[in-house]
């Protein structure tokens, strides 16, 4: 009986041991001896274009689904058939403060204009880098002489983007195919590209095109680009026709792209700058004062393969428009790189519910300053939201919340095991425990397990026997400073747990009152109810000062005055047992933090190999 031979098989002598099987069954070669012969050349020749095939078969099979390709043009392709507008090379900025001291001129203009592409340069590490501002800014007489730019925000907060700035032209010919222009860059920032078409190669009247994925409605006028990467990492620039998305330059136009070729995350950090040229005013010169707001933020390469792998089916779901939560996360995450996190809700979900709003809440990547947020805050509303989200539906920005947790681990260690002392396998397990939050929490939706940090402890060392873990669950109220009483709401991310008569479960760091007292807050034993404990004499203040209910993880503070924190903290840390230790997962815009002050690792020796003798 022939034996089956698998084609799609990738091991070669897997697939030529399977030809001389298969050779062999047949009578004309029953007694062939395969290794001895010239046919064994032949088989090896079958085997190796069975393999290749396999292998190119296996690779082509790959390339053809998102969640396999390897080859980044095979993701791109994918990725843009479902929608994603990819993010290209980022470049970094930098807010600054800008001025010119016109005190010696005579008479003073109204008003002075810093130029569009104003250079400024700053040095990391030996390298030169230059930033350049992409609009034209305005500024008045303070009264003094001093002229301070604003932007259209009216803040003294200027953005330059780093890089160089590149022009490059196109003629449009006679054709009857559809044009595509390329751009031979890669390290082009998109996000900065302008397109001007002009009317003729000597014209100066020109048409501005604008990106189509800032499009509200399309027409056969409307005037869009198109950016896009191509399989070789350049960049294509195309056009409507009348029916995709608007008309396309006409036979004799010229087409002027003005963009920055980036340095990317490289210029990330720069803190001091220098202008590269005086500000005129009625023919003279001035030098400018620049002060750098915050660092230079936000330079980023392009989106990665498993970016886009993961991004992709979000942005074919919201179909560039805004009605789930999913949609605001998808659009904002692929059109900011200055975001790092993103979680919205309907106003349905929040607390209290607020019907017609889309709450929205941002983690920003590392040094994005706080002018800096306000910014994108306001672009994502006027770009994104505006224009996307369903009628009546406002958006309304909310902060993250930070939730900590206090953890008290206790493992047992056997000493023969080890050449560390007590001290040093505490150090590695605190380690473990850090490194564990850096890499799997302190962002929305991550989950707290505590199964999975244990179990990470116990493959520590061998040493490690078994472990356990207390987790108590904190949130920082910032008080009014002062000896005025006031109420206070603190909302947990998950219930607390019952109270009982040996525990307390609700408690503050100490504080000082209104009367010089340090105290701090607890609940009474057997009661939700909250006290005030003096924290010298542990004598109850005032057994009466609030409550918290443990289902819903709300704790109401009636009552409360504080002059200062012990810890000389601008809040309070209240600390609660959540009434599921193994288990903290967050609501809405919770982040899971560790607070490493209250990070406790004991070691317990269990000396499991010592004998006793009787």
């Amino acid at each position: 009986m022939a034996t089956n031979i698998t084609s799609t098989a990738l091991d070669f002598e897997n697939i030529k041991n399977k030809l001389k099987t298969y050779l062999a069954n047949q009578d004309e070669f029953s007694d062939y001896d395969f290794e001895a012969s010239g046919l064994s050349n032949i088989l090896d020749v079958l085997a190796y274009n069975t393999h290749f095939n396999g292998l190119v078969a296996n690779f082509a099979l790959n390339e053809a689904f998102l969640s396999t390709a390897q080859l980044r043009s095979s993701v791109v392709a994918h990725a843009e058939s479902l929608g994603l507008n990819l993010r290209s090379k980022t470049a970094a900025q930098v807010s600054l403060k800008i001025s010119a001291d016109l005190t010696s001129a005579t008479p003073k203009p109204t008003t002075i204009t810093l130029p569009e592409n104003s250079s400024y340069s700053a040095t990391i590490d030996g390298t030169s880098y230059t930033f350049y501002t992409l609009k034209e800014y305005e500024a008045s007489d303070d009264g003094t002489g001093i002229y301070t730019f604003k932007n259209e925000d009216g803040e003294e907060e200027i953005l330059a983007y780093q890089g160089e700035i590149v022009n490059k032209t196109f003629y449009v010919g006679a054709t009857d195919d559809y044009q595509v222009y390329i751009i031979p860059d890669e390290n082009i920032d998109t996000a900065t590209a302008k397109v001007l078409v002009y009317d003729s190669t000597t014209s100066s009247s020109y048409t501005e095109y604008t990106k189509i994925t800032e499009a509200v409605t399309v027409n056969a006028s409307s005037t869009y680009y198109k950016l896009r990467e191509a399989p070789n990492g350049q960049y294509e620039l195309t056009f409507g026709d009348g029916v995709t998305y608007g008309k396309a330059p006409e036979v004799g136009n010229k087409i002027v792209v003005t963009y920055l070729r980036t340095d990317g995350a490289d210029a990330n950090g720069s803190s001091s700058f220098t202008a590269g040229e005086d500000i005129t005013a009625d023919g003279t010169d001035y030098p400018q004062t620049v002060l750098t707001l915050s660092k230079s933020v936000s330079g980023a390469p392009k989106q990665t393969i498993e970016s886009i792998r993961q991004t992709a089916p979000t942005a074919f779901a919201s179909q560039q428009r805004l009605v789930t939560p999913l949609d605001y996360e998808g659009l904002i995450l692929s059109n900011f790189s200055s975001v790092s996190g993103v979680k919205a809700w309907g106003g349905d979900e929040n607390i209290p519910i607020d019907y017609g709003k889309v709450y929205i809440s941002l983690q920003f990547a590392s040094g994005v300053s706080s002018a800096s947020q306000t910014t994108i805050k306001n672009q994502i509303q006027t770009k994104l939201t505006d224009n996307l989200s369903v009628t009546s539906i406002t958006p309304k920005f909310v902060d993250p919340e930070n939730v900590y947790l206090e953890l008290t681990t206790s493992f047992d260690y056997d000493p023969d095991l080890t050449g560390l002392t007590a001290g040093n396998m505490e150090s590695r397990v605190r380690s473990r425990i850090i490194n564990y939050f850096s890499d799997n929490l302190e962002g929305f939706g991550k989950v707290f397990r505590r199964s999975q940090i244990l179990g990470s402890i116990d493959d520590l060392d061998t040493a490690v026997l078994s472990s356990k873990m207390d987790v108590g669950v904190q949130l920082r109220l910032s008080p009014t400073f002062g000896s005025t009483l006031a109420a206070y709401d603190l909302n947990y991310p998950v219930p607390i747990a019952l109270p009982d008569d040996e525990n307390y479960v609700v408690k503050s760091e100490n504080f000082t009152n209104q009367n010089g007292v340090l105290v701090y807050v607890r609940n009474k034993l057997s009661s939700t109810q909250l006290e005030l404990v003096n924290a010298t004499t542990g004598v109850v203040i005032s057994d009466n000062i609030g409550s918290y209910k443990n289902t819903t993880g709300e704790v109401k503070i009636d009552a409360l005055a504080a002059l200062s924190v012990q810890s000389n903290n601008t809040y309070i840390k209240f600390t609660v047992t959540p009434a599921n230790q193994a288990v903290i997962r967050p609501l809405r815009n919770y982040i899971i933090n560790l607070d490493e002050g209250k990070l406790k690792s004991i070691a317990l020796r269990d000396d499991q190999n010592t004998k006793v003798t009787l």
